[in-house]
Order: C-alpha cells, then structure tokens, then sequence
C-alpha cells in the first residue's frame, strides 16, 4: 500500500508552486519586504483565483473545502517561495475559528468573504500560549479591554479574531483598536499589538464554555507553521546544492569536496523524514482526531529545529555570499526563525506535548 499524495493534491502544490515561481520571484519578494507590502495586491488577487483562500472553509460558503492537507501544501509552497501573503491566520486559522466556534450568522458573514480573498482576519492567540504580564485581554458587558500581542497577519487584516483571558474568543473591527506593527525579522509577515479600550466585540459563542476550538485554531496554525519552514527549509537546501555545484575553488566545483557533500547529505537526511511528518500531522486533524493535537506539537517542535538546522548550515555552503542580499538566502533565513518563535517556541511545544499523552499535569 502506498502512503502519499494523490494526483490531485500533487497537482494542487504543483498549481501553487508555478504560480508563486512566476509571480512571485525573488525579486517581487524583495521589493514587497523594502516596502513593507505584506499582501501584493497582484500576488493576492492570483492566489484568490487558485482557490487558495477558500482552501479549509466549507463549500457552502463559497470555500473549496478541502481538508487541512492541502493547507499544509499550499502552505508549504508558500514557505518555499517566501511569499509575502496573510495565509496562516487569515487563510485557514479565521476559518477553522469560525467553523467550529461562530454562530450561523458570524458564518455567513465572515466565510465567504475569507473565501473570496475580499476580507483578511487577524488572529491574536498568543496569550493562551505564553502570556506577558502587560498582555492579556478582559471582557466586560461585551467589551474587550487590554492587549493581544503577535497577532498574526495584523496589520493587512480589517477584523481581528484574539482570544480573552478566559479562553474564549471574539471578533473585534480593526476601526474599534489601536493597532501598531511590530517589528519581527521576517519582512515578509505582518504581526501586530492590538489595544482595545472597552471596544466592541461578538463572541465566539461555541468557544465561550468550550476551549476545544481555540486549541483546534492553535493547532492548524501550528501545522500551517511547520509547513511553511518545510518549504522553506527545502528552497535553502535546494539553493545550497546548485551553488555547491557551480562554485569552483582550486579549479574544482565545491561540490566535490567530501566536507561540502557531506554538509548537504545532512540536511537533506535531517529534512526529508519532516515531510511525512506534517503530512501526517495535517491529515490527522480529520482523519485520526484523537492523535491530531499531539501530532501538531510534533511537527511544529521538529520542524522549528529541523528548520533552524537547515537554514544556517545552507548559509554556510554558501560561504560569505550566504550573508549578501544578492542571494536573498535571508529572506527564507529569516522565515523559519519566524515561524519558529511564532504559537509557541519548540521547548514550549513539547511541554504541551507532554501534557497531550498524560505525562505530566498542564
């Protein structure tokens, strides 16, 4: 029995990656992280008509309803490609919140515009994961007042979903907070501080007694995480091997040096089992509940060292061009550190993965 993609998710990431290879070069991502444009219009409005915004929410709400798999393809493709677009929490975090904690109403107004690639949703659930004292938001008759900080795809999204201290989640107009960018090292993402000062919010009704969909809308974004640093960890190791054939030292290619073969053998040894992994993590979100939070923990934890792993020691193949814009090797660089620190750092991860198999108290 074969264990793997079928054709039609084969095709799906190959759809995405050739769209983003043509759209969103390395010279696109560059000009998108000098400016600040963590959403091109352009690059927005083809993923929109590869069905990418809609992949996770339900068909009867204009979505493609595909499972998170494919999420964590198209996700994958995105980290390979470093595409500066709100996908993690807009995409397929806003989705699963709304899918399994809205009311009908908040169903039908916020779905099919995520969907359409019309509205961007910041999420903010930071503070359920590690809480500063400064942080935290309180509710009182409806109003939320405090701070959600790293809310991911803050500063291109124009409603927030963030979480209270409580556990249960609330959506918030981007009009009704003060919001500012927080500066993080990956150019290619927006996160932001979101203040509310008694504003306005709608609760999540299934979330308000239930934290089961706040934990299944932290996992998704963790696999989504995990995805995105596989992709882009594969870009690294790609890059590195093509330069270690081309670069000649003492009249031979690098490559044929044992030390050099033998830096990219690792990383190729340590990347590739990752992929089964989130694959799996991903599937088991519809497939095999009962693994689908322990899972998310292990990819997310793995892929954050994996990741890192790959990442500087693909910088070293390089040599000193590994530092140099000309390359661009930083943007994916700087990528997986993101992705690392974001929803949790791997230490923080496998405690609750612990927790998740009963070996010590949460």
């Amino acid at each position: 029995m074969e264990f793997g993609l079928t054709e039609e998710q084969r095709m799906l990431q190959e759809s995405v990656s050739g769209y983003l290879g043509s759209a969103c070069a390395l010279t696109r991502v560059r000009e998108a992280a000098a400016a600040s444009d963590t959403k091109p219009a352009d690059v927005w409005e083809g993923l929109a008509q590869l069905g990418v915004q809609g992949i996770v929410t339900p068909e009867d709400y204009g979505g493609v309803g595909l499972s998170m798999l494919e999420a964590a393809l198209i996700a994958e493709s995105l980290g390979g490609a470093a595409a500066p677009v709100p996908y993690v929490a807009s995409c397929v975090m806003a989705p699963v919140a709304l899918t399994q904690a809205g009311s009908a109403a908040q169903r039908d107004a916020w779905l099919p515009r995520i969907a359409s690639g019309e509205a961007v949703l910041g999420v903010g659930l930071t503070e359920q994961i590690g809480r500063r004292e400064s942080a935290g938001i309180g509710v009182e008759d409806g109003r939320l007042t405090g701070r959600a900080m790293f809310v991911l795809d803050g500063m291109d999204a124009d409603t927030f979903i963030v979480a209270d201290n409580d556990g249960a989640m609330h959506l918030v107009r981007a009009a009704d907070t003060d919001r500012r960018a927080l500066k993080t090292i990956d150019r290619t993402r927006s996160v932001a501080e979101v203040a509310c000062d008694s504003a306005t919010a709608e609760v999540l009704p299934g979330s308000v007694a239930n934290r089961e969909p706040l934990l299944a809308t932290v996992d998704a974004g963790r696999i989504m995480l995990a995805a995105d640093t596989l992709g882009a960890a594969q870009t690294m190791l790609d890059q590195a091997v093509s330069y270690a054939k081309e670069r000649r030292q003492f009249n031979r290619v690098i490559g044929s040096f044992q030390a050099v073969k033998h830096l990219c053998a690792e990383m190729a040894a340590a990347l590739e089992p990752c992929r089964s992994l989130v694959w799996y993590a991903a599937h088991a979100v519809r497939a095999v509940p009962g693994e689908s939070r322990l899972m998310a923990c292990h990819a997310k934890a793995h892929l954050s060292e994996v990741g890192r792993f790959v990442a500087r020691t693909a910088t070293e193949v390089h040599g000193g061009m590994g530092f140099t814009d000309l390359l661009g090797l930083h943007y994916w660089f700087k990528r997986i550190g993101f992705d690392r620190q974001m929803l949790g750092a791997p230490e923080i991860v496998r405690e609750e993965a612990a927790v998740a198999q009963g070996w010590i108290e949460a």
